[in-house]
C-alpha cells in the first residue's frame, strides 16, 4: 500500500510518530483529533471531536488507524462503540485496511500465571475491559478491522514510572505486567497498514513480561536510589504472550523493559530522576 492515503482517527503521541513515519514512507496523511494547531505541517489535520456527532467531512482513504482515547470523566466505563459507528457512516468508502488500537486491558478478569493468547477469549469484569472488548467487536463487524493490543507503552516523554521510583512511592510489587517501547509499537502499527496478510489480533509486547518489583528494582539501581516499598496487595495482574508479536515484527527494538528504561535513564541523565 505505499503511495496510498492512511487516517489516523485518533492522533495522539503514537499516531504523530506514525504518521511521520507513513509519510516517510511515502503515503499521505489525514489526522483526526480535537486540536490540530500542533500537528506536523506534513499532515492533513481535521479538526473532530468524536463524542460529539461529526461536523467535519472525512476523506476517502485506503487505510486508517484508529485510537480511541476515553476521557478523563469517562475513563472508568467508556463509550467507544459509538465514535464507531459514526466514523463508519461518516467515511465516504470504507477502507481497505483498518486498525483498531485496543488493550490488553480486555484480560482483566484473568488473573492467572499462564501467558494469556490472542486465541484466548477475554472474560472483562470491570466496565472499562468490557468498553474495551466492545469496541474491538464493533470495529471488526463494521470495518473487519485487525485489532493491535498494546501493554504499557513507555519511552521518551511516558516516564511516569521513573518518577514514581525516584520519588519512593509505594508499588505493588507482585503485580505480573506486560510491556512495549513505544518505537516498536509506532512500528508494528505502520507494518500492520501495509501488510498484505496481517495477523487478525496482535498482542503489542515486548519478549519479558515481569513483576512490577522487578522492574522496578531495576530502575532504582540504575538511578541509584533505594528500592520502592511494597505495598499490601498480593498477585494481581496478567500476562499475555508476545510470540504473535515477535514474529510478525522479527528483531525488537527494544525487546525488554532493561534496554528501553537504560536508555530512557542514560538520556535524562540520572540526576535529572532522583
Amino acid at each position: 500500500m505505499n503511495g496510498s492515503s492512511v487516517l489516523l482517527f485518533g492522533c495522539g503521541k503514537v499516531g504523530v510518530r506514525l504518521g511521520g513515519a507513513l509519510i516517510a514512507s511515502g503515503h499521505r496523511v489525514f489526522a483526526v483529533r480535537r486540536r490540530i494547531e500542533a500537528l506536523p505541517e506534513a499532515f492533513t489535520g481535521i479538526a473532530l471531536d468524536y463524542r460529539e456527532p461529526f461536523a467535519a467531512a472525512l476523506p476517502e482513504v485506503d487505510a486508517m488507524v484508529v485510537t480511541l482515547t476515553p476521557d478523563r470523566a469517562e475513563r472508568d466505563s467508556p463509550d467507544l462503540t459509538t465514535p464507531l459507528h459514526r466514523l463508519a457512516a461518516a467515511l465516504p468508502v470504507r477502507p481497505r485496511r483498518v486498525v483498531l488500537v485496543s488493550s490488553t486491558g480486555v484480560f482483566s478478569g484473568d488473573p492467572g500465571i499462564r501467558p494469556l493468547t490472542e486465541d484466548d477469549a477475554p472474560r472483562p469484569r470491570n466496565a472499562r475491559s468490557q468498553a474495551l472488548l466492545d469496541s474491538e467487536d464493533e470495529a471488526r463487524h463494521l470495518f473487519d478491522a485487525v485489532v493491535v493490543r498494546p501493554a504499557g507503552i513507555y519511552g521518551p516523554g511516558r516516564e511516569h514510572l521513573l518518577r514514581q521510583v525516584a520519588r519512593g512511592a509505594v508499588i505493588d510489587r507482585e503485580r505480573r505486567t506486560n510491556r512495549v517501547h513505544e518505537t516498536d509499537l509506532v512500528r508494528a502499527l505502520h507494518e500492520l497498514v501495509r501488510s498484505p496478510e496481517p495477523p487478525r489480533t496482535l498482542h503489542a509486547v515486548d519478549g519479558r513480561p515481569a513483576s512490577l518489583g522487578e522492574v522496578t528494582d531495576h530502575i532504582a539501581r540504575r538511578l541509584g536510589v533505594p528500592a520502592p516499598p511494597a505495598s499490601d496487595a498480593g498477585p494481581s495482574g496478567h500476562v499475555v504472550s508476545g510470540e504473535r508479536f515477535a514474529s510478525f515484527m522479527g528483531t525488537l527494538a527494544y525487546p525488554d523493559y532493561r534496554s528501553g528504561y537504560d536508555e530512557i535513564i542514560a538520556s535524562g541523565g540520572v540526576e535529572r530522576w532522583r
